[in-house]
């Protein structure tokens, strides 16, 4: 039998898989830390929908007593990415904080398999419109209580009651400017999705 030339065109590579896609959802009020969180762990340059808050905004958006450290605001969403291994990839979303945006949430969690709610424990209030929207929505979300300054100022039990979710609903500190922290936040929500998915 002859052999085969070696200008003959190699084997067939198999053809591209493409990636699979989870998406997650970074919800809280104004000022929480939902963009630094993104940013702090995408492998992309995060999509930021940032605009300058001006005078006009006074009376119209509630600046939740942090405008003096806080100079623009969300006005669609915050994007990012980060590709795991086994072409998986996890897209991240970040809401609105303002309130008049907040009829962008149902485009934005559509498909998603749960949520990360970003709590100031300085201004808990911020955070009940996301609570209670992924609660009446059923889907998954893991609290965490953002440590502005690294400094964890309230119990988590505290917390919890205070917002009243129930004990099915987890709880943790984290820290939106370190990736590790962020990324045991997003490992969090994924087991909960999957605990639910197994429950169904």
């Amino acid at each position: 039998m002859a052999s085969q030339p070696s200008n003959a065109p190699a084997a067939t590579a198999p053809a591209h898989v493409a990636p699979t896609v989870v998406k997650i959802v970074i919800a809280g009020g104004f000022a929480v830390g939902k963009t630094t969180f993104i940013g702090s762990i995408s492998d992309i340059d995060p999509l930021n929908t940032e605009a300058a808050m001006t005078e006009k905004s006074i009376g119209v958006d509630d600046a939740g007593g942090v405008s003096d450290r806080k100079t623009t605001t969300t006005v669609a969403m915050d994007f990012g990415r980060i590709a795991l291994p086994g072409a998986l990839w996890l897209y991240l979303f970040g809401t609105p904080g303002q309130d008049r945006f907040l009829f962008m949430w149902d485009d934005l969690v559509r498909g998603a398999i749960g949520a990360v709610v970003l709590v100031d424990t300085e201004r808990l209030d911020q955070c009940f419109p996301a609570v209670d929207y992924f609660e009446g929505k059923g889907i998954p979300f893991v609290v965490c209580v953002n440590c502005f300054d690294g400094v964890a100022r309230h119990q988590l039990e505290d917390v919890r009651e205070a917002l009243g979710i129930s004990e099915e609903t987890p709880i943790m500190y984290t820290d939106a400017r370190e990736k590790a922290a962020t990324k045991q936040a997003l490992i969090a929500v994924v087991q909960l999705a999957m605990k639910r998915l197994k429950g169904a």
